[in-house]
This record gives C-alpha cells, sequence and structure tokens, in this order.
C-alpha cells in the first residue's frame, strides 16, 4: 500500500459528472471524507454499489462525511453512468489518472472485454480524515469484497464514538 493510516493521502483532484471540481480537501467536512474508486461504466457490481451509496448520501450527510465516487473513465461514460444508473446526489468524478490510482495503492487491469476502458482501477474505498489523513482503506483487486453502505455507516459510527486513532500505521 502507497499510503498508511495517519499518513497524508496522495492528491486528487477530477472533473465531476455534470460540472464542477472535486479537490480532496478543498472542503473540510465535519468528520471524513469518503472516497469510492470503481471500475467504471462497464462494471454492473459497481452500478449497484454506487446506487447504494447515493440512496443513503443523507445517512453519511448527517454524520458529517463527505462523499465522492470516482474512476478512470473519460468523462462521456461518467456522465451516461449516472444517467443510466439513476445517480441523482451522488458526486461522480472521472479521468482519474492511473499513476495517481496506484499512489492510492490500487490495483490497476487492462481490459479483457470490449466494453471496458482499456486501463481502470479496481475498486478502493477509503475515509478521509478532515485534515487528509488517511484513516480506513479497504483496497480490492476485483468488483466483489467490498463493504456494504450500511456496514460503512456503522464504522463511521464507531470511530466517531470512541475517537480512536486510526491503525495499521506500523
Amino acid at each position: 500500500m502507497a499510503v498508511k493510516p495517519r499518513e497524508p493521502t496522495p492528491p486528487l483532484d477530477v472533473a465531476l459528472a455534470g460540472g464542477g471540481r472535486f479537490i480532496l480537501g478543498a472542503t473540510k467536512p465535519k468528520n471524513f471524507t469518503l472516497v469510492v474508486f470503481y471500475r467504471g461504466l462497464h462494471c454492473q457490481r459497481c452500478k449497484g454499489y454506487l446506487g447504494e451509496l447515493d440512496r443513503l448520501l443523507p445517512e453519511f450527510a448527517r454524520r458529517g462525511v463527505d462523499v465522492v465516487a470516482v474512476s478512470a473513465d473519460p468523462k462521456g461514460r461518467a456522465e451516461t453512468s449516472v444517467k443510466n444508473w439513476g445517480l441523482s446526489k451522488l458526486k461522480v468524478g472521472y479521468g482519474v489518472d492511473i499513476d495517481v490510482a496506484r499512489e492510492w495503492g490500487l490495483f490497476i487491469s487492462r481490459a479483457i472485454r470490449d466494453d471496458e476502458w482499456p486501463i481502470f482501477t479496481e475498486p478502493g474505498t477509503f475515509l478521509v480524515d478532515p485534515d487528509g489523513r488517511l484513516n480506513v482503506a479497504v483496497i480490492n483487486s476485483i468488483t466483489r469484497m467490498r463493504p456494504y453502505a450500511k456496514d460503512i455507516l456503522d464504522t463511521i459510527d464507531r470511530l466517531i464514538e470512541t475517537k480512536a486513532p486510526a491503525r495499521g500505521e506500523a
């Protein structure tokens, strides 16, 4: 893993589907920023995963958590994902540079099907403290075995309640 808990995360600056930019650290959420790297338009499991995040976005906001989902897809594919997947509230960033994704410690895949982008990230879920330091990381080498949104909410509740420091820094 490129970054350890309690260390500053790599930079993340992406354009958003529908306009604007997401720059990690530009806003200071009360508790965390949840950064979810997803595979892209070709990933049907990502469709359901991001749909659940979109549906539960008010719960994340209630906990003082800003949420963004990002991929290496270009603008058109990201905007198609937002439209076709019915994402109405979730910020969806696109054009993540593969070198930046590697700095985050993500697994990178090459297309094996015609509908896949030539090179894309495998999933990664990161909770980032307001000061830009990594708190929690879950990195996948395939689309399956990701934390469910409700499990992420439970983890956030526990972290807020206990004020425990990030673990895994040794």
